[in-house]
């Protein structure tokens, strides 16, 4: 194995015997699994919501007036709504189980004197684990030997290219990307051999500490979680308010105790929104479905909404924000071609057959894929020029030499080495290194000779290495600095090298300060605190990350985002998106998505609520001056499920606003529902109201009280069905919108606006539904009635653009 000698109790390892008394003594060497919150818990807590109880009740309230097909629809949606949050929260469950993954079903280990294969749950402290390239690191443990081993440590670490090992001795304290002595458990080899004795197994390694950060990490309530919260408390409080009012009026007039029951019975179901849990889901759906299309998958559906409310993303840098690949980003040399030929010469990595990928060192496939670009082939070369002699790179030598059959030795290295051995070309090197190395790049220097040894040298010049920016991510981040969010770059990579990148993507302005967005060597307990330092600011904050130190950060954030083809099953089990693509691109397409998603809610919302405002308004304006129920309760429940519901899941699907991306993000203090929101719901209820009432009123003392039934209802419908129109934005008019921007909700409109004429025109409508009989005329007359509630919403937005109002609010 090329390895040097090493006293013999080092070597043979402990007994089989002393081996067997140890993991009696310390357990099996496995992360350990956290009680889970049992299903049954999950399933209850979906129901913890006042809203769900008001719908629950409305549900009650619709099969005790014999209405079962409407109480069998709202337990049927609420009963949906609970299905997928449990299934979504038992899958985040499934999290820390995924950490098993990451150990090594088996491991190589010196007992007794000679190599022995066990199962990795059996290594114990004391063991020697025997190590070469490609192997999966069973335990945490010091190298006793090592001959060329290079790790690959970014699951735990972050850190971008293969980390060089060795025997030499560093600080208990020093970080964990700098502990070159070790090696840690869930990490792979990369190159080169080793021993290493264990001294940590389980949950005493770093991906055991890391599985405990996981485990104690609770998920934060998303914004529309605590916006619909609150919502449903307010709406229940309203409900109950306003019901006892009523009743508590019918029974000082003197009304008999059936029909103030009636009456109460009415507004309860006039005040619940009762498609309002089917809205949301429904919107949230459309969401994964676009979000979908732009590589964002999206594995929770509060996840769809939260994205559109980030202030602040927490990126990883390697594969998100740059290619995932490094690559040749500068040369420094007079004749660069022979610079890259050289360089190619002195190889070991065989390049994909594409002239991307391929196997070997990373830095190696940079230099091969930057010389197939010029036409120069590693197979070309063996070919031609073979081999005669190599000296493979190590951390002593910090350089590599291959001797081929023309006599010429290809030098490739570390700059001061290569500089310190060569005669010729060093003029302006060193210099040129500095400044390569201060924009972040790994810098190589290259050279050739003709004696013996490696010894005066001719340096052929330096080459610049780094994993480079996606151009499109850089794009992204300026998008997102225009929409007001705040890009924080966390990465196990060098200072240098996090700020030289975060100054070229633009995370870092001319005269910004790195500090609280640059964080270079993080840990897992540092992105933890980053994430949650942002938190108690009031941020709304998302995280991205592909390795195991992310998974506890992922968890903490409002918003977690697992990278998809770099990501580990244990990322991407505790985040609520993964990204398809790795592109943070993708992050900022899926935030114009989600403050669509918002604003859509929102906009149906309103709509829902004026609609059910007017209801309220017109049934209590009746009571309060005594005039008979101008609703009954079966008309009521039609209106709220149908003709105003339909129109309000149309809504939903209505495409993002252009200008999107131009607002700042809403503040987290924002309720769903604001002032401006609960003035308009109270305009347009009152507006509704009082066109219905007038047209109840009049019909009643001309006309008597069924017929005025009659054409209230109708009047109310078609005023709701239209209004639909006018809430697809607040600024904009009518013809500004575009009509036919949304075709579902035209459809919804015209097969809204056909039933309901069916149901007044046929005798099995007005038989089911209590109404006397109207001419097709005097349904007409309460459509045109019905065009007065949007005429004056119409006229509101003229005025406040006349007056130079604005409103907030995103549509």
């Amino acid at each position: 194995m090329g390895l040097s000698a090493t006293p013999p109790e080092e070597r043979d390892g402990l007994t089989a015997e002393s081996a067997r008394r140890r993991l009696l003594e310390v357990g099996p060497n496995e992360i350990a699994q956290q009680k889970a919150t049992s299903r049954w818990a999950l399933l209850a807590g979906q129901f913890a919501s006042p809203l769900v109880w008001l719908l629950l009740a409305a549900s009650v309230v619709s099969g005790v007036f014999g209405d079962l097909i409407d109480a069998i629809a709202i337990a049927v949606i609420l009963v949906i709504n609970a299905l997928v949050g449990f299934f979504q929260e038992y899958r985040a469950e499934k999290a820390i189980a995924a950490l098993r993954s990451m150990t090594a079903p088996r491991a190589l280990v010196q007992r007794d004197g000679r190599a022995l294969p066990v199962p990795a749950v059996e290594v114990v402290p004391g063991d020697i684990l025997l190590l070469e390239a490609g192997d999966v690191i069973a335990a945490d443990a010091r190298l006793v030997e090592a001959d060329a081993l290079a790790l690959n440590e970014a699951p735990l670490t972050g850190e971008s290219l293969p980390v060089e090992k060795s025997t030499a001795p560093v600080p208990a304290d020093a970080p964990l990307a700098e502990r070159r002595d070790s090696v840690f458990m869930g990490t792979s080899v990369s190159t080169g051999v080793a021993r290493a004795r264990v001294f940590a197994t389980g949950m005493r390694t770093e991906l055991g500490r890391i599985a405990h950060l996981l485990a104690t990490t609770k998920e934060t309530e998303t914004p529309l979680q605590a916006r619909l919260r609150r919502l449903g408390r307010s709406l229940l409080f309203l409900c109950v308010g306003i019901v006892g009012l009523v009743a508590v009026l019918g029974l000082v007039r003197g009304i008999p105790l059936l029909d103030v029951f009636m009456s109460a019975v009415s507004l309860a179901v006039a005040a619940v929104p009762e498609g309002l849990p089917a809205i949301v889901t429904i919107a949230l759906a459309i969401g994964v479905q676009r979000m979908a299309s732009r590589n964002v998958l999206v594995r929770k559906l509060p996840a769809v909404e939260t994205l559109g409310c980030a202030t602040v993303i927490c990126t990883d840098k390697t594969g998100t924000l740059t290619s995932g690949q490094m690559a040749v980003r500068e040369l420094w040399g007079p004749d660069q071609a022979a610079l890259v030929a050289a360089a190619a010469a002195c190889c070991d990595a065989q390049l994909g057959p594409d002239g991307h990928g391929g196997s070997g060192d990373p830095t190696e496939l940079a230099i091969l894929a930057a010389a197939a670009e010029r036409g120069i082939l590693r197979e070309q070369i063996e070919a031609a020029n073979p081999r005669t002699a190599i000296t493979p790179f190590d951390s002593e030598r910090k350089r590599m030499s291959v001797r081929r059959q023309d006599g010429v030795l290809y030098v490739k290295g570390a700059v001061e080495i290569v500089v310190d051995r060569s005669s010729d070309g060093t003029s302006g090197a060193t210099e040129a290194a500095r400044l390569m190395a201060t924009r972040g790049l790994r810098v190589l220097a290259v050279a050739v000779g003709q004696g013996p040894a490696e010894e005066r040298l001719r340096m052929l010049g330096l080459i610049g290495i780094a994993d480079p920016p996606r151009p499109e991510a850089i794009e992204a981040i300026a998008k997102a600095r225009q929409a007001g969010i705040r890009t924080v770059m966390i990465t196990g990579d060098h200072p240098v090298t996090a700020s030289a990148i975060a100054r070229e993507m633009g995370i870092v302005l001319e005269g910004e300060s790195e500090s609280e967005v640059v964080h270079a060597r993080a840990t897992p307990e540092d992105k933890l605190k980053i994430v949650r330092t942002w938190k108690s600011r009031g941020a709304v904050v998302a995280m991205t990350g592909d390795g195991v130190n992310d998974a506890p950060a992922l968890r903490e954030a409002h918003i977690g985002i697992a990278m998809g083809r770099t990501g580990t099953a244990v990322t991407r089990e505790a985040a609520d998106i993964v990204l398809a693509d790795d592109n943070f691109a993708s992050i900022v397409a899926g935030i114009r998505e989600g403050r669509g998603i918002f604003d859509n809610i929102r906009k149906s919302l309103l709509y829902l609520l004026g609609g059910n405002a007017g209801e309220l308004t017109l049934m209590l304006g009746a009571a309060i001056v005594g005039l008979p129920v101008p609703l009954l309760p079966l008309q009521i429940l039609w209106i709220n499920l149908v003709t105003d519901g339909l129109p309000a899941l149309a809504l939903v699907m209505d495409p993002p606003d252009g200008d999107t991306l131009d607002r700042p993000p809403r503040r987290t203090d924002e309720s769903m529902l604001g002032r401006p929101e609960w003035t308009l719901i109270v305009l347009t209820g009152l507006a509704q109201a009082a066109t219905t009432f007038a047209v109840f009123a009049w019909t009643l003392v001309h006309r008597g009280l069924p017929t005025a039934r009659a054409l209230a209802f109708a009047t109310l419908v078609f005023a709701q069905i239209i209004m639909s129109l006018a809430f697809r934005s607040r600024r904009k008019l009518l013809w500004e919108i575009g009509p036919l921007g949304n075709l579902r909700l035209l459809a919804v409109i015209a097969l809204s606006a056909v039933l309901q004429v069916g149901i007044l025109l046929s005798s099995v409508g007005r038989r089911l539904f209590q109404l006397a009989e109207v001419s097709p005329g005097a349904v007409g007359i309460a459509a045109l009635c019905g065009l007065l509630p949007v005429t004056l919403l119409e006229l509101g937005k003229i005025v406040r653009r006349l007056v130079g109002g604005r409103t907030t609010g995103g549509f």
